[in-house]
């Protein structure tokens, strides 16, 4: 795999916590929000951290979409498992959020899960295909 596609599943593992955490700071900040008056919703996604989140999020999806052009779902998806222990530290280091010990079990049975099935055959690493109309220089 090159650079750039590492780069590309860095972003992809980075942005999500990120932005999800940014979301929960804004929304903290804003307080209850009822889809029957719009107009919170409205000032909430208003809002800087909410904004910067929506932004993360976005170029989260965006690098995702990307990732999943030129890899497996299976090789991308655990990529993306990283987020889980993220987004935990964020919380609870950044948001002050108490994490109970059987929420940091779970994390690590999630990552130990994950751990076994990058461990399984990926048919990204030998895929030497091209997409239609593409040239290997084309390809990430």
């Amino acid at each position: 795999m090159t650079f750039r596609r590492y780069l590309v599943l860095a972003v992809v593992a980075l942005t999500a916590p990120l932005g999800d955490t940014l979301l929960s700071l804004g929304m903290k900040r804003v307080g209850p929000v009822s889809l029957n008056h719009l107009s919170t919703l409205i000032h909430a996604v208003a809002t800087p951290d909410i904004l910067l989140g929506i932004a993360l999020l976005i170029c989260f999806f965006a690098s995702y979409l990307a990732s999943l052009s030129w890899a497996d779902l299976t090789y991308v998806l655990p990529a993306t498992s990283i987020g889980n222990v993220i987004v935990a530290l964020l919380a609870r280091f950044w948001l002050n959020e108490q994490i109970s010990p059987w929420r940091w079990f779970g994390i690590l049975l999630i990552t130990a899960g994950v751990g076994f099935v990058t461990q399984g055959p990926s048919y990204t690493e030998g895929e030497n295909a091209c997409p239609v109309g593409g040239t290997e220089a084309s390809r990430l």
